[in-house]
């Protein structure tokens, strides 16, 4: 079965740092293709990167900031108030709300079921815990 490949639209968060990524390769005019040579990348990757395409992940931009020789916040500097604020409010909003899994009960629990070896008396715990929730939920 062939799927299609998806593309993903970055945000601008991801756009500035592409730009201050090109900016500073430019004022050490250094190509693409060195740029991508010093990281361990490919021309095209770091082409990506610039266009704000491709996300940056934090071991690349650490890289990044190593071989353009500045510090990390450079890549975040003169970016507009609104953009900042936006980007914050949506970090927050996709925050994953972990409920009873947050809690040390909850990963206690996960990590002693995780230490069953047996399949069958995995299988038990686990239509116990479904049997509990459900007459919980009953109730």
């Amino acid at each position: 079965m062939k799927t299609e490949k998806q593309s993903v639209a970055y945000g601008p968060v991801d756009m500035h740092v592409g730009k201050r990524v090109r900016i500073r390769r430019r004022l050490l005019d250094m190509s693409q293709a060195d740029l991508g040579d010093a990281i361990g990348l490919t021309f095209q990757q770091v082409q990506k990167y610039e266009r704000g395409a491709n996300r940056i992940s934090a071991s690349v931009l650490f890289r990044l900031s190593e071989v353009l020789d500045v510090p990390i916040s450079f890549f975040f500097d003169d970016m507009p108030d609104a953009l900042v604020k936006t980007s914050q409010s949506d970090v927050a909003s996709a925050a994953p709300d972990l409920g009873a899994f947050g809690s040390p009960d909850a990963r206690e629990l996960v990590h002693a079921y995780a230490k069953i070896d047996d399949p069958k008396i995995r299988r038990s715990m686990f239509d116990l815990a479904k049997s509990l929730a459900r007459a919980n939920a009953e109730r």
